[in-house]
């Protein structure tokens, strides 16, 4: 039987929902999932694959993901690692790719991971915290821009490609 941990770092809860949806998804393919936040990811070891997901702020992973992606970089059998991120917003926000941040591309690549899948962000006045948060949240960034849609179709290949390996 093949398990999956679904592990997410989010700030206003837009990346903990594109991790939910992953997850369905892989369930709904038969896979067993265990969907976690990034600071309560249980041993990598009892894993065949892991998705990790962070909310980019700045360029920047939150802290537990990039934590949690070294535990996997330091593990000599490392399980396969399929990685996104969420953060666009605004009118370009859909088709619109972010490159990792420097020490998430080297991580990913010492584990043999493709960089990041890039998946639009969410960003609304009642959950936005901090002055820039705040601000953004009154513009035309605000509002929810993940595409559902395309998060459910790249969480089948992440099936199809476990599938294949398990």
């Amino acid at each position: 039987m093949t398990r999956i941990l679904v592990a997410y770092a989010t700030k206003m809860g837009g990346t903990a929902g594109i991790a939910q949806e992953v997850a369905g998804e892989l369930r709904s393919r038969g896979l067993t999932v265990d969907l976690r936040d990034a600071d309560d990811a249980p041993a990598v070891e009892d894993y065949d694959a892991v998705v990790l997901g962070s909310a980019v702020y700045t360029g920047r992973w939150r802290r537990s993901a990039v934590a949690l992606l070294r535990r996997l970089a330091r593990n000599t059998d490392p399980p396969a690692v399929w990685l996104f991120h969420s953060g666009p917003t605004g009118p370009d926000a859909r088709g619109r790719s972010l490159p990792p941040p420097r020490k998430v591309a080297e991580l990913a690549a010492r584990l043999g991971a493709d960089p990041p899948e890039t998946f639009g962000g969410r960003i609304d006045s009642a959950t936005a915290t901090g002055f820039l948060a705040r601000k953004m949240a009154q513009g035309d960034l605000a509002g929810d821009f993940r595409d559902f849609d395309r998060i459910r179709g790249w969480a089948r290949t992440v099936a199809a490609s476990v599938t294949v390996a398990g």
